[in-house]
């Protein structure tokens, strides 16, 4: 796969991104590809559901499920704009992604290699992995959600 089609498909998970911010949730987006073929697409959705579970990537992670009729996402790669956290990362070993694409590091919450790298340890199936598709972007992405929060006085930034 070419570079630039990481790109695409980095870019599509930014469009998430940007439509999470505009809802005032944090802006993270992501999409997971087989053969070309977009097969599950999500973005952070924890304040409109209330849910510590909504996150991008698991609403992503259900839709391929149910596009395959399957659990296993074996051929499948994932694009998100923010390193996975824990919860994320577990959901991606258990659903059996074969490659993990990610924009910006995240040093509070990664569990990629931000904080701790759950892909590292002895798990059956691990995906492979690739940091920094769209760094700069992604994470100004997240820096400018966050200095607006600021400014209007909203929480702090020390989690996401």
């Amino acid at each position: 796969m070419a570079a630039t089609d990481h790109e695409g498909y980095m870019r599509r998970a930014l469009a998430l991104a940007e439509e999470a911010g505009a809802a005032g949730e944090v802006p993270v987006g992501c999409v997971i590809v087989r053969d070309g073929e977009v097969l599950g697409w999500g973005r952070n959705r924890r304040e409109e559901r209330q849910s510590a579970l909504s996150h991008a990537e698991i609403e992503a992670i259900a839709m391929a499920n149910r596009a395959l009729g399957s659990w296993r996402l074996e051929g499948c790669s994932l694009y998100v704009t923010l390193e996975p956290c824990p919860m994320c990362a577990g959901a991606i070993l258990n659903a059996r992604v074969n490659r993990v694409y990610y924009g910006a590091r995240d040093a509070v919450m990664g569990a990629c290699g931000g904080v701790l790298n759950l892909f590292m340890e002895d798990f059956p199936q691990c995906p492979a992995l690739v940091g920094g598709i769209l760094a700069e972007e992604c994470g100004a992405v997240l820096s400018d959600f966050f200095q607006k929060l600021r400014k209007k006085g909203g929480p702090p930034a020390g989690g996401l």
